[in-house]
């Protein structure tokens, strides 16, 4: 029987991003003769649409390029993630590097500007707690988890 992970549906190829488009990864995709790959997206589960304004965290909050402060989405999408974990219970889970949503290392600093700090993503960050979190950076862990 196969392992589960739970993956960001844009690495998937699945064009659930910002933009409208998806980040397909070749390495992510050939773990699926290991694992079942169960794709979901915490923005689009938070009630925001695709495509959607670029949003950053600023301190606590997650506000889109327009200054709308669109944290709720954001929290709702964690939340309703996590409940989908729960009922699936999987091996890991693999996120986009980067959003506000899924940066497991880092994310955008606010700025709007492309610079990136270190900090998670709130899906990240409860996912985390519960779960083996990873990006797709990180697949050479997949033997520790």
């Amino acid at each position: 029987m196969k392992k589960i992970a739970l993956v960001s549906a844009c690495l998937l190829g699945v064009p659930t991003r910002y933009d409208g488009t998806g980040k397909q990864n070749a390495e992510v995709l050939a773990l699926s003769k290991e694992y079942l790959l169960i794709p979901f997206c915490p923005e689009q589960l938070g009630g925001l649409s695709t495509p959607r304004k670029p949003a950053e965290i600023v301190g606590e909050r997650v506000i889109n390029v327009d200054g709308e402060d669109v944290t709720e989405f954001f929290v709702r999408g964690a939340q309703v993630s996590l409940q989908i974990a729960e009922k699936i219970g999987p091996n890991v889970v693999i996120l986009k590097e980067g959003s506000p949503s899924c940066g497991v290392h880092f994310v955008y600093d606010g700025t709007f500007q492309g610079r990136k700090v270190e900090g998670q993503g709130l899906t990240a960050k409860l996912l985390r707690e519960k779960y083996p979190v990873l990006c797709e950076n990180d697949l050479e862990k997949l033997e520790q988890v």
